[in-house]
C-alpha cells in the first residue's frame, strides 16, 4: 500500500527511504520539495533522477487539494477557500490580511462531533479526521494562490483539533520543522472546546503553540446549553488543564467567548467571567457570534459587547473584541461548506 509522503515527519521519511535502499541525504532533498517548495507532483522534483522519481510515485502518494471555490470579501479582502479532498469531501480554509502579515485559519476535521449550538460545522456531525498532509495542504495551496508566505496559522476552522490529536501534533511538527516551511510554533494557535487530557498532553509535547479555549460561558449550566462537551467536563476541570498548560509552557492562554444576544452577554455574566478567570495571565477574545439559519441565536449588539469588554478591563483582564473578517462571504466556520452541499445534493460525501 502506498504511503502518504506529505504526512511523514523528516525522521519517518529518512527511515523509510533508507529501508528502500536510498542514501540518507535524499530525505533532505525530498522534504524540501514537499514542504519548502510545496510541489504538487513528483516530476517537479527536478534534482532527483528519473528512476528515483518513479520509485517515489510507485511507493507513495502525494496529497494535493483542489480549490473548488474561492470567495473574496469586498469588506476586508479576506479570502475563503473551499477545498475538495481526494474522497470528494470538502473543507474550508480562510486567508486573512492583517497589518503584521497574512494569517490562515484551517480545518482539522471534515465536520465535527462536538455539537456546539451556534456553529455550522457540527450540524451534520463528524465525517472523518484530516491527515497531517491535508492540514498542511490547506496552507500550501493558499500560499500558492496568493503568491506569498503566511505569518501565522490558527487551527480554528471546522473540527475539534484535539479530537484528531495525533494528526494535529504531527502537522505542527512538520509545519515548524526548519527543513520545511519552518514556521515558529509560537505563530500557531490551536482552538479547543476543552478536552482536559489532551490539553495536558499538549503541554508535554515541547511545542509552544498558543492554546485558545472556547469558553463561551462563565458557569457550567450556561455552558452546557451552548456546548454539549460541557456535560462531560466541568469548567473547573478545563481551567485546571489550562493552568497546567501555562505552568509547563509559559504560554499565555486565550479564552474565546462568543457573545450571543440575550444568552451570555449580560453585565452579570461579564462580572462572573471576570471572577472566574481571576488573576490568571490570560487573554479574552470576545467574538460576536455569526448567526446561522439553523439556529435561533443572534449576535450581541455593539453596546452590549462594548459594555461586556469594559467590565472585564476594569477587572484587570486583557480583552479584545475580535475584528470581524469575511462577514460578507459566509465567514463563520462551516457556512460555506454547508451552502455548497445544499446546492449540490448527492455530490459530496456526508
Amino acid at each position: 500500500m502506498k504511503k502518504d509522503i506529505r504526512s511523514l515527519t523528516f525522521e519517518e521519511l529518512s527511515g523509510t527511504l533508507e529501508a528502500m535502499g536510498e542514501k540518507r541525504y535524499r530525505a533532505g532533498q525530498i522534504y524540501s520539495w514537499l514542504h519548502e517548495k510545496q510541489v504538487s507532483d513528483f516530476e517537479q522534483m527536478t534534482n532527483l533522477s528519473r528512476p528515483l522519481r518513479q520509485k517515489l510515485a510507485d511507493n507513495f502518494f502525494l496529497t494535493v487539494l483542489e480549490a473548488v471555490q474561492v470567495l473574496t470579501s469586498k469588506l476586508d479582502g479576506t479570502r475563503k477557500y473551499l477545498f475538495r479532498l481526494s474522497d470528494g469531501n470538502v473543507i474550508e480554509s480562510v486567508w486573512m490580511e492583517y497589518h503584521h502579515g497574512a494569517s490562515v485559519c484551517i480545518s482539522s476535521q471534515v465536520g465535527c462531533r462536538m455539537g456546539c449550538r451556534f456553529c455550522a460545522s457540527t450540524l451534520d456531525g463528524l465525517v472523518r479526521n484530516l491527515e497531517p498532509s491535508e492540514m498542511l495542504e490547506q496552507i500550501y495551496r493558499m500560499q500558492e494562490h496568493m503568491g506569498r508566505r503566511i505569518s501565522s496559522v490558527v487551527v480554528m476552522g471546522s473540527g475539534e483539533p484535539f479530537d484528531n490529536y495525533d494528526n494535529f501534533v504531527k502537522f505542527v511538527r512538520i509545519l515548524t520543522d526548519p527543513r520545511g516551511l519552518g514556521l515558529s510554533a509560537r505563530s500557531v494557535t490551536v482552538s479547543t472546546c476543552g478536552l482536559p487530557d489532551r490539553i495536558r498532553d499538549l503541554a508535554g509535547e515541547g511545542l509552544p503553540v498558543t492554546l485558545a479555549l472556547s469558553l463561551h460561558a462563565p458557569d457550567d449550566e450556561k455552558r452546557r446549553q451552548l456546548m454539549p462537551v460541557a456535560n462531560k467536563y466541568s469548567i473547573k476541570e478545563v481551567l485546571a488543564a489550562c493552568d497546567t498548560y501555562f505552568e509547563k509552557t509559559g504560554r499565555r492562554v486565550s479564552f474565546e467567548y462568543s457573545l450571543v444576544g440575550d444568552v451570555n452577554d449580560t453585565e452579570e455574566e461579564a462580572r462572573a467571567l471576570a471572577a472566574l478567570l481571576g488573576k490568571r495571565n490570560c487573554h479574552v477574545n470576545l467574538i460576536p457570534v455569526n448567526p446561522i439559519k439553523e439556529r435561533k441565536y443572534v449576535r450581541s449588539g455593539g453596546a452590549a459587547a462594548a459594555n461586556f469588554k469594559n467590565i472585564l478591563e476594569k477587572s484587570g483582564i486583557n480583552v479584545t473584541i475580535r475584528r470581524e473578517m469575511g462577514r460578507d462571504i459566509n465567514g463563520a466556520c462551516g457556512q460555506l461548506r454547508r451552502s455548497y452541499q445544499e446546492e449540490r445534493p448527492g455530490k459530496v460525501s456526508l
